[in-house]
């Protein structure tokens, strides 16, 4: 009988947590076999599949500090940076695979888990949805034929709750359209635009954030020339698009070498 890739799920709790758990349970293949939380969660202790709307699982929520006993081969995290850095240094000590979708890193944060993806496999995307990243596929190819003569600008939407702006996916947007125009988004990045800013600058690419209400995921490339448009567009209208591709990207994982991977590599775009 084939083994089952055990899945451990970070956050659990929360609103991609339970999304995870949920669809986790859904998939052939996968066993969650451990969820966890922070320290002092109410819901520590209780069992994850009726946190997730479901029968009981048996598997109950413990604190994050106990991951490194917990049996799982891949654990799924999108926490915050702060705790997915804690995380990763423990399934890196542990030597199991990691998925994730946190947004927000820094420079730096980005650079230790590059560090840690050396000794342990690691999927890191700031969108884990099969949609958006064909759209990423679309972007490099629409700016490669485009080029210089069409202006760029992105723009997304989110829930009111999402704490960094823009968003993961629209830098990640930003990136591959930069470099696909042989620029550095961090040169040419126009982060919102008031009071006399002048003509528009050719080079630059500019970011729109919008934030309100229960909006899961929308987001929109223009690149706007002279008599006509193109747009590229993905609007997510739920959080188990994130959820499914996520643990597609885990169970592509489970046998992987070390390295660090993104959803390009898991549905082979390159």
């Amino acid at each position: 009988m084939p083994h089952e890739t055990r899945i451990a799920i970070a956050g659990a709790a929360g609103r991609m947590g339970r999304t995870l758990i949920a669809a986790c349970s859904e998939q052939p293949g996968l066993q969650l076999t451990a969820a966890v939380e922070h320290a002092g969660n109410p819901a520590l202790g209780n069992d994850s599949g009726l946190l997730a709307g479901l029968a009981p699982n048996g598997v109950p929520v413990s604190a994050d500090d106990a991951l490194p006993d917990s049996a799982f081969d891949v654990l799924i995290d999108f926490t915050r940076p702060a705790a997915t850095l804690a995380h990763a240094r423990a399934c890196a000590a542990a030597g199991r695979a990691l998925v994730i979708g946190t947004t927000g890193l820094d420079a730096a944060q980005k650079d230790e888990l590059a560090a840690l993806a050396q000794q342990i496999p690691v999927v890191f995307a700031p969108n884990m949805s099969v949609g958006v990243n064909l759209c990423l596929a679309l972007l490099r190819q629409a700016a490669a034929v485009l080029g210089d003569d069409f202006d760029v600008e992105i723009l997304e939407a989110h829930h009111r709750h999402k704490v960094d702006a823009p968003s993961g996916t629209a830098l990640r947007m930003g990136e591959v359209v930069a470099d696909a125009l042989g620029r550095n988004l961090a040169d040419c990045a126009v982060y919102g635009r008031e009071g006399q800013t002048g003509a528009r600058a050719r080079e630059t690419i500019g970011f729109a954030t919008v934030r309100g209400g229960d909006v899961v995921g929308d987001h929109t490339v223009l690149f706007a020339g002279d008599g006509e448009r193109v747009e590229i567009t993905h609007k997510a209208s739920s959080r188990l698009t994130f959820a499914r591709g996520a643990l597609r990207a885990a169970a592509w994982l489970a046998d992987r070498p070390a390295g660090l991977y993104d959803m390009q590599d898991v549905l082979d775009l390159r």
